[in-house]
C-alpha cells in the first residue's frame, strides 16, 4: 500500500482515503517471488486460477474485489479514484463487469497506466485499460 500511497501523492492526491480492500494479494509461500520463480517449481500456475498455497484464493480475492466495487457503486457523486497494485486492480476490473475471476489473467496491466471503469447504457464497462 505504500508506494500506490505514494503514487497518489505524485498524482496530486495529498490525503487518499485507504481501503484494505485494495491491498496486494496475499501471495503466502509465495510472498516475494516473481511469476517466474514460481513457475520453475509448478510451472503452470496462475493466479486467478490457482491461488497461492498458504495465501489468498482465487475466490478470496475475487470477493474482496467485489466489496470494492460496491464501496465504489455506494459512493455519492459516482467517481472514485483508486491507485492500487496490478493483480488486485485486474480482479477489480472483472469485478466490475461482473466476469469470472480468470478473466483477469488476459488482462494486461503496466506500472503507471489510466484505466476506467464506468456505467454505460448497456451496464458496466471498461472503458479504457492499460493506457499510458
Amino acid at each position: 500500500m505504500q508506494r500506490a500511497r505514494r503514487t497518489a501523492e505524485l498524482a496530486g492526491f495529498e490525503h487518499p482515503e485507504i481501503t484494505d480492500l485494495l491491498r496486494e494479494a496475499d501471495y503466502g509461500r509465495y510472498e516475494g517471488l516473481t511469476t517466474r520463480q514460481i513457475q520453475e517449481t509448478d510451472p503452470d500456475w496462475e493466479l486467478y486460477r490457482d491461488g497461492c498455497p498458504g495465501g489468498e484464493s482465487p475466490a478470496q480475492l475475487y470477493a474482496r474485489a467485489q466489496q470494492f466495487v460496491n464501496l465504489v457503486t455506494a459512493h455519492q457523486d459516482g467517481r472514485v479514484l483508486a491507485f492500487a497494485h496490478g493483480h488486485i486492480l485486474r480482479a477489480v476490473a472483472v469485478a466490475w463487469i461482473a466476469a469470472n475471476i480468470t478473466v483477469a489473467t488476459g488482462l494486461q496491466l503496466d506500472v503507471a497506466t489510466l484505466n476506467i471503469l464506468r456505467d454505460a447504457d448497456r451496464g458496466r464497462v471498461i472503458a479504457l485499460w492499460n493506457a499510458p
